[in-house]
Order: C-alpha cells, then sequence, then structure tokens
C-alpha cells in the first residue's frame, strides 16, 4: 500500500467519523437523559430531517469508496506483470 492509498482511505473514513459524530453525539445525549420525554413535533421533525440528510451523505460516501476501490483495483491490475508464455 502507498502513501495515495493511505490519504485516499483516511479521507473516507475520516469523512464519515465527521458525518456520523452529530448523530452519535444527540444519541448519547439522548440514552444520558438529555431529552425530554415529550419533545414537541417540530424537534421530531428536525431530528427526521437531519437523519434523512445523514443517510444521504452516507450513502454518497459509500458511493464514494466504492469508486476509490474500484479505481485502485484497476491501478493494480496495470502493475501486475504477464506470465511467461
Amino acid at each position: 500500500m502507498d502513501l495515495r492509498e493511505l490519504v485516499v482511505i483516511f479521507f473516507v473514513f475520516g469523512g464519515g467519523f465527521w458525518i456520523l459524530a452529530p448523530l452519535a453525539q444527540a444519541l448519547a445525549k439522548r440514552i444520558g437523559g438529555g431529552a425530554q420525554r415529550g419533545a414537541d413535533p417540530q424537534a421530531v421533525d428536525d431530528l427526521r430531517e437531519e437523519l434523512r440528510q445523514v443517510r444521504q451523505e452516507m450513502a454518497e460516501l459509500a458511493e464514494r469508496t466504492d469508486f476509490t476501490e474500484r479505481m485502485l483495483a484497476q491501478r493494480a491490475e496495470g502493475q501486475r506483470v504477464e506470465p511467461p508464455r
């Protein structure tokens, strides 16, 4: 694995953690009792919208990861030596 591959992997996973951090904080707050039992409907709608956005961003991140894997696989195929005839 060369340096470029490590940089790509770092950014892919780093981006995933950056996207999931707000969701993890909200979940930790709810588990810790920071959320009210009778939350207002507007707050619930806001959370649903935020969750929808996080899901969309995660889908985009998965697509980018798949693209990166395909790109690295093609590059690895180009570096292979043909067997002797």
